[in-house]
């Protein structure tokens, strides 16, 4: 199924962003991004774009987490998201959930034309349906909440992936599937959703995922598995001062073509949903 005439959407991506107001760890600068944040919003403000959507560990914690501290995080960078001149969209990361819950997260950012209380969700722009999976349980089924979880182990519970399997069937629509935990086993390692074979087979089957979009492993990587591509971005977060922010634009369009436009880390890829292109190649800045 493929994109029809007349009917590019054009959104921006970004992820990994961790904002807390805590001193750096590692190649992580958490108080850097509320000004890469800002930044990214206001250039995205001038493109033209029909959304914009954070795939996940969005806010972060204090080194010793209080909940409220927590809060006023999250609360401060969905400030500068909302700055965005149209909708807005979360996928919810582990991080999200560290020392407040699923709710309280939801409770505080915006989905657009989305009820509050849903952690997985569809919307559809132009001609293509997006899809927001939620990849924090544990293996039995039960919800990361409040420090309750191992990032090693996630898990996408059965009644979701039947969900998925039924919101794809009744589509119209080409789709595009937002997680924060990687589908894909390549190069993925602990950063992989661990029944994610049962995912890929729904959307494998579907024949209508054009594009998997996918956080939470801080580095870009790329693969095709049955005609489904699937791609992970570079994490805000990571390297101090403005100069190392990290976001993209991603373009599907009336030829059949995906461009991911990268901005400041981020790298520039272009492939064609009709295969005949080199998946590799990539566009000159």
């Amino acid at each position: 199924m493929f994109v029809t005439k007349n009917t590019r959407v054009k959104f921006g991506v970004l992820t990994d962003s961790h904002y807390a107001d805590r001193e750096p760890g590692g190649t992580r600068f958490y108080r850097d991004s509320l000004l890469k944040m800002r930044k990214a919003v206001d250039f995205l403000n001038t493109q033209e774009l029909d959304f914009i959507v954070h795939l996940g560990d969005f806010k972060d914690e204090d080194a010793q987490p209080v909940e409220e501290k927590t809060l006023k995080h999250l609360q401060k960078i969905e400030a500068e998201f909302t700055r965005f001149n149209g909708p807005t969209y979360h996928v919810i990361g582990n991080h999200d959930i560290d020392s407040i819950s699923k709710s309280q997260f939801l409770e505080n950012v915006t989905n657009t034309g989305i009820k509050s209380d849903k952690t997985h969700y569809f919307f559809d722009v132009k001609s293509i349906r997006f899809i927001v999976l939620d990849a924090n349980f544990l293996e039995d089924g039960t919800p990361y909440h409040k420090g309750n979880f191992n990032w090693r182990d996630t898990w996408i519970p059965k009644e979701q992936i039947d969900w998925l399997e039924g919101v794809l069937a009744e589509s119209e629509l080409p789709c595009v599937i937002f997680v924060h935990q990687l589908l894909d086993p390549s190069n993925a390692g602990d950063s992989m959703v661990k029944n994610s074979d049962e995912v890929r087979e729904v959307i494998t089957n579907s024949a209508k995922v054009l594009l998997v979009l996918q956080g939470h492993k801080h580095e870009e990587v790329y693969t095709l598995i049955q005609k489904t591509h699937y791609y992970t971005f570079n994490g805000m977060v990571d390297h101090e001062g403005i100069e190392n922010n990290s976001f993209s634009i991603v373009t599907i369009d009336e030829k059949q073509n995906i461009v991911i436009d990268g901005f400041y880390r981020s790298t520039n890829r272009r492939f064609n949903l009709s295969l005949n292109s080199d998946p590799k190649f990539f566009l000159q800045r």
